[in-house]
């Protein structure tokens, strides 16, 4: 595989504009790319994409992704991405060019689509919530900051030009096992590092604790705060492979008895999961929840009762969300559930019902 070769001197030099890769249409000025600000994130609906989610899967992303969603009414796609497709731990410097257009593309599906493109490090220098493990630690060592750092600004850089409707940044996906000072230096770091590039760029942090702690220390960033829809995990994983012990829970029902005491239901949530993050938005930082569904194990109709009542609450507090994933085990094409009757839809096994139901919200 070829990489092109970068240092921070190339980098300084390196001018690769949303013009040079072909993805600015018409003119747009200032006041139009601030339409969608941190203090009140447009609700955005959609899909998380999963092509580049780690370094074993690598594919380019599909334009049938981008049709679907815009013809199903949609407008969102994040993109959980792994540094590895582009680099490797032992050369961070290093990225490899081709890797860097699929993204591109990806990004011009959205312009050509009007789905609104999140790019998100599932996988930055230093962190990743899954295995294996990076070998220095981002939230201690400066050298992963560093390049943490240098990839965003590269980032930055490349694509400094496309209007805040049609990109926004997402940082880091589900810290965890990091103290909150430790959080907000490293956020601050990044922030700095993309502002440098493109000061205008829609920037967006996960929440602390795997995305569902909202960071109050972070709200004077000018940046927005994604949370996650898995609460309560029993329900949402059930069975799921890499989730210890799922296989011996009891089968899930909405709502949730933990114990005839212990239920978690729709006042519940509301009450202990996105309370907090109502007193955020209050605080005037959008909220966006990044990432949120099912396991293919949990009944069908559980599913779809838990996901109205979230989709519920997110409606009242004016926010969007992606559900993850579109094809896949959670999502609503080819998701392998044993108690769906399926649509077949363009070369797709479709689960009518959940597609239904997200497009009422």
């Amino acid at each position: 595989m070829k990489f092109e070769v970068l240092n921070r001197r190339h980098f300084i030099k390196l001018g690769i504009s949303a013009t040079a890769i072909g993805l600015v249409g018409v003119p747009f000025s200032l006041s139009a790319r601030d339409k969608p600000n941190p203090n009140h994130l447009p609700r955005w609906r959609g899909f998380n994409l999963l092509e580049k989610f780690n370094d074993a899967r690598n594919q380019p992303y599909q334009e049938s992704d981008f049709q679907l969603m815009a013809e199903w009414g949609f407008d969102f796609a994040r993109l959980p991405m792994s540094y590895h497709c582009w680099s490797k731990p032992d050369n961070w410097l290093q990225m490899d060019e081709k890797v860097l257009k699929e993204i591109d593309q990806a990004v011009a599906y959205g312009r050509k689509h009007k789905v609104h493109v999140n790019l998100n490090f599932h996988r930055i220098p230093g962190y990743c919530v899954n295995p294996p493990e990076e070998p220095l630690n981002l939230w201690k060592d400066e050298k992963a900051l560093e390049a943490a750092a240098f990839h965003w600004q590269t980032f930055a850089k490349r694509y400094k030009g496309i209007p805040n409707e049609e990109l926004s940044f997402d940082l880091i996906n589900e810290p965890s096992k990091v103290e909150e000072p430790d959080y907000v230096r490293v956020v601050t770091r990044l922030v700095e590092a993309i502002r440098s590039e493109d000061p205008e760029r829609l920037i967006i942090a996960d929440g602390m604790q795997y995305g569902t702690k909202p960071v109050f220390g972070i709200k004077d960033l000018q940046v927005g705060q994604s949370t996650r829809g898995y609460g309560p995990f029993q329900l949402t994983h059930y069975k799921a492979s890499w989730a210890s012990g799922s296989d011996t829970w009891p089968l899930p029902t909405w709502p949730y008895k933990q114990t005839e005491t212990d239920v978690w239901d729709k006042a519940r949530l509301q009450r202990e999961v996105f309370e907090p993050w109502k007193k955020l938005s209050n605080e005037n930082v959008g909220v966006h929840v990044g990432e949120w569904g099912a396991y293919k194990h949990t009944p069908h109709d559980v599913s779809l009762a838990w996901m109205k009542d979230n989709l519920e609450i997110w409606k009242e507090n004016g926010w969007g969300w992606a559900l993850w994933n579109l094809r896949g085990e959670f999502g609503v094409l080819n998701s392998g559930r044993a108690d769906v009757a399926y649509e077949d839809y363009k070369g797709h096994k479709l689960d009518r019902k959940m597609l239904t139901l997200l497009q009422a919200y």
